[in-house]
């Protein structure tokens, strides 16, 4: 069974080897080794500790295999503004993709109050995450559909105003 909670400093360095394992198995398949080694050096034990400060992170655990942590994913105000959200972070373990985990990151992340206060949220997503985000429901931002500088596409939802 999958459990989630929230991300505690004591995670720092199992989510850091997380996000690496899966960038460099699962991502390398759209973006050099180069690439993925740069932005690793932003995703490291102590920048996720740090991040923590303004982010909600949540760690997804198989309670089957030791509570070992098998997935991440982060949610945060979009440059500080409290109408705008935006996602972060967002990894599952190679051998537990394609199972739904992916998706359970994704709703949980959708009962964060940084997703219910904000009327649009948005995604920074890689190539390899482009397909996944469009099923959950997410749209190329402003209609445009090729990667930034970043090597990323963005995309957004917009929430239903009351």
């Amino acid at each position: 069974m999958i459990i989630h909670r929230a991300f505690k400093d004591t995670d720092a360095v199992e989510v850091a080897n997380l996000v690496k394992k899966t960038m460099l198995t699962t991502n390398i398949k759209d973006y050099s080794k180069e690439y993925l080694e740069n932005d690793l050096k932003k995703l490291t034990a102590l920048d996720f500790i740090e991040k923590v400060k303004y982010f909600h992170c949540y760690v997804f655990s198989d309670n089957t295999a030791e509570n070992k942590i098998i997935g991440v994913g982060s949610i945060g105000a979009y440059w500080g503004k409290k109408d705008e959200s935006s996602f972060f972070n967002i990894f599952v373990l190679p051998e537990y993709q394609g199972k739904g985990i992916g998706r359970q990151i994704i709703q949980t992340l959708e009962q964060d109050t940084f997703f219910k206060r904000a009327r649009r949220i948005e995604v920074p997503a890689s190539i390899t995450g482009l397909k996944f985000y469009q099923k959950m429901g997410y749209s190329f931002k402003n209609g445009i559909d090729i990667i930034d500088d970043e090597g990323l596409y963005r995309l957004e939802k917009f929430n239903r105003t009351e």
